[in-house]
């Protein structure tokens, strides 16, 4: 009855924030006409953070607090499985000693491959979603996420698990 009075707001991101044709703190702005610069900030990352400069292989980047709710488990049991394709990963959080012990593990064992970053940085999270291909980002639970918003503004796939807000 009163279905005319209500109204909702959804989950949505600051697309001026977040906006690689403007974003100050990525190395190449681009846009979806000139979408081959995007390769820039790749190959940019890539040189900042250590990794090998390829810029055909794969990036994922994964962007997290580090607990259990974030699915890190599920990384954990398939980490081999996801370096062994010749992909490049990118890791930025914090949280959980267990999971920071992972990846800093994973970036000993995949030196060159694997950046791991244990700190909340705003402009290196920007770099990474400019630079990959794919985000990964396979929660457990999750009411709605932004991260994967975030990632298709800068046109990175993003590879989520099917859950709650996610499944949206």
């Amino acid at each position: 009855a009163r279905g005319g009075q209500l109204t909702g707001i959804l989950n949505g991101i600051d697309v001026d924030e977040y906006n690689p044709e403007t974003d100050k703190a990525l190395y190449v702005n681009y846009t979806a006409d000139s979408f081959e610069k995007k390769v820039g900030n790749k190959i940019a990352l890539e040189r900042q953070l250590g990794l090998r400069e390829d810029p055909d292989a794969p990036l994922i980047a994964m962007i997290t607090r580090m607990s259990a709710q974030k699915g890190l488990d599920l990384i954990e049991r398939v980490l081999g499985e996801i370096m062994s394709t010749g992909a490049e990963m990118v890791v930025l959080g914090m949280g959980e000693s267990r999971y920071e012990d992972l990846f800093n593990w994973a970036q000993w064992k995949y030196e060159g491959q694997l950046s791991a970053t244990f700190q909340m940085n705003h402009e290196l999270a920007h770099r990474a979603y400019a630079a990959a291909d794919m985000f990964l980002m396979p929660s457990m639970f999750e009411p709605c996420g932004l991260s994967q918003m975030i990632s298709m503004r800068y046109g990175t796939l993003p590879i989520a698990r099917e859950t709650g807000g996610l499944r949206d």
